[in-house]
Parts: structure tokens; sequence; C-alpha cells
């Protein structure tokens, strides 16, 4: 086992101590909210292949990657199928595929830089990749692997991957852990890897734009870390976004309930798999400690297992109530969760919006209303309105 000992700490926001009230206990575990009022969705668009990630260009057209290496450009209703041209060798067994996208923020003209995950590899040697080309209107070209997450692993499960841009210009990218026992990388469990500083595995990296290591990462001074890491302890982040003070949330999937939104910060240690309010999926024994000193606890745990995906802080004027809230997309419950916050960033609401399908990654539009899509061979682009 690594040693888990030396990990860097940072300064403490006012947010993460009221965040972080009752460490000595823990926080107590959510189940389903009840359901909010006041909206309903629209289909914007239909026959979405499988679609994972979704980022708007500057002009208002949405870009949909679809998981078996398609990427889609969606103008009002249309649909149009885009070329991607040089990606590497695509890994689409089980949860790997083409994953997120992002478009450079500085890019508002033509030919702007777009960045995507995706898993690549084998199936006994595969990992998450960072690759970057332009789309010039009519296709992505250009193609660039920018980072390749070290060590490789085996199987189909825990990619991550979000991505997301901060306002330094730098990037966060999420890596899973490499999955559940008894799968292994090395000479342990790859859920291991994710309190192993010598490991992108179980990790959030932050990268320059062009995919190096960024100056000033918390972590790289301790003995043996990689310079790219920027927090660890992490499972499986499928969401993750930067809010309008800057900062940064997450949603990871738990094991067996214990789904976790995590407020992110340099340096710090999200506990997997030492710390989690989850259950292992064959023994049905807790996995870790609900608490472990040193280590970030959760701002919200759901049990049972809401299978966590995109999120959105909403900023729009559509729904004024809602101003302020994140929005955590759910695969298992088809549905999107809001969570309200008090002046001290105390949880204390929670409602959901029954969507009624496997909700993939939620986003605020240009437009200011949320956006959905859904979980499905032929999947959805759904605009929430009020009702």
């Amino acid at each position: 086992m690594p040693s888990y000992q030396g990990i860097a700490v940072s300064v403490v926001s006012l947010l993460t101590l009221a965040c972080s009230s009752a460490l000595a206990q823990g926080i107590e575990v959510s189940g389903d909210p009840p359901a909010a009022k006041g909206w309903k969705m629209e289909t914007v668009a239909s026959n979405l292949p499988q679609p994972w990630g979704m980022a708007w260009l500057a002009d208002g057209r949405l870009l949909v990657t679809g998981k078996k290496g398609t990427l889609h450009l969606v103008n009002g209703n249309k649909v149009e199928n885009i070329p991607v041209e040089g990606l590497p060798n695509l890994f689409t067994e089980g949860q790997g595929g083409l994953l997120d996208i992002a478009v450079h923020p500085s890019d508002k003209g033509p030919n702007p830089r777009v960045y995507m995950t995706m898993a690549s590899g084998t199936q006994d040697a595969n990992r998450t990749v960072l690759v970057q080309g332009v789309f010039d209107g009519k296709r992505v070209h250009g193609i660039k692997t920018l980072f390749t997450a070290s060590p490789s692993k085996s199987g189909g499960q825990h990619f991550g991957s979000r991505i997301v841009f901060l306002k330094d210009g730098t990037l966060l990218m999420s890596i899973g852990d490499g999955g559940n026992p008894p799968a292994r990388v090395g000479d342990m469990l790859a859920r291991d890897q994710a309190q192993n500083v010598g490991s992108h595995n179980g990790a959030i990296l932050r990268l320059t734009a062009e995919g190096q290591a960024a100056p000033g990462n918390p972590l790289a001074a301790q003995k043996g870390a990689l310079p790219e890491l920027w927090s660890i302890g992490h499972r499986n982040i499928q969401g993750m976004v930067v809010d309008a003070q800057g900062r940064v949330w997450a949603s990871e999937h738990g094991p067996r309930g214990g789904d976790e939104i995590n407020l992110i910060e340099g340096g710090k240690n999200y506990g997997w798999p030492l710390q989690s309010y989850g259950l292992d999926y064959k023994t049905r024994e807790p996995v870790g400690k609900r608490v472990v000193p040193g280590m970030v606890q959760p701002v919200v745990a759901w049990s049972p297992s809401p299978g966590a995906s995109g999120l959105a802080w909403y900023t729009g004027q559509a729904f004024p109530a809602w101003r302020n809230s994140l929005f955590s997309g759910s695969l298992a419950t088809e549905d999107i969760r809001r969570v309200v916050f008090d002046a001290q960033g105390k949880v204390v609401k929670q409602e959901r919006l029954e969507i009624g399908k496997r909700v993939r990654d939620v986003r605020q539009g240009p437009d200011g209303h949320l956006y959905a899509i859904t979980d499905e061979p032929k999947g959805s682009l759904l605009r929430i309105v009020p009702q």
C-alpha cells in the first residue's frame, strides 16, 4: 500500500468550514428529495447517439459528444454530424468512449480550440486521454493528444472524466480510480490508486491549455507526487462545474450508496477509499470509514445512489428562485437534483426535477435556461423552462 502521510493541505476556506462543521460525526446522508414545482421540459433535439458531454460555441450553437466517437452540432432543433479527424485509438467498452468536451473560453471567433476527453487503449491496457482539435465550422481536425493518464488499467470501468477551465486559463480534468474490486493496477486494488500520489487515477489534475502540469499545483512538492495532481481521493467524478465565484464543485459516484457532491480545493484529499458513505458491491460492508482525520467531508452524500452525473451552477433569469443553486443530473433515478445553500454555504434544501430518463449531463445555456442530455442510444437534448 502507498504511504498516505504528508498529503499537502491548503488553507481552508470559510465555505469549506461551513460544509464540514460536522467533521466528528460526518454528514447526514440524504435520500430522494421531494419534487420541485413550477417547471416543465421541452425536447430541443432528438436522435443524438449515446450523448455524453456538451459545450456551447460563442455563437450559441452546441457541440455534443457521442460515446462511440461521434460529434454533433445542434443549431436550434437541427442536428448535424461533425467529422472528427485523427482521434487516437478509442476504447468504447463498458464506460469507455468519447466523453467530455469543452471549448477554450478565449476562442470567441471562428476556428475555436475544442478539448475532449476519451478512453483509449485495449481491454487489457487503457487510460483516460485529453485531446485537442480545431473546429472550422464543418469538422474537427488537427487533433493532438495533450495528456495521457498513467498508469494504464484494464477493463471498462471508471474513466471519469470531466473538464472545466479556471479563470487563470488552466483546466481541471478528472480521472476515475480504475475500477471496482477485484480489478487491480500493479500490486494494489485499482481503487487504492486514489490514495497514491504517484498515480493520476482517482484524482483531479490541473493542466495548462497545452496539457502540461500547471505551475503551482499544491501536491507537486510532495515526495513521489506527479506534478499534475490537484486533488486526490476520488472514485469516479461524473460532473464538474465552476460557479460564479470561481469555486469548483464535483459530483462523484460512490459504490452501493454514497454518491457525493464535493467542494474541490487544490491540495485536498477527498478520502476514497479510506473515507466513504458507500458499501462494497459484493460484501455489502462499508468501504472505509465515514470520517477520517485530514480528509475532506462531502457537502452532500446520497443513499441510495442516484448515479450522479453532470453539474450546473445556475445564474440565469428564467428561474430567479433557483439562482445560485447547484443542479446535479442522475442516471439511476432519472432526475435532476437541485441543491440549495444558505449564505454560510450550508445545504438547506434539496428537490428533484423528475425527467423520466437517464440524465448524462446538465449545463446552463447561454440563454439562461438549464439543458440536459439523456443517456440513450438515441438521446435527447432537453430544455427546462418555467411552467
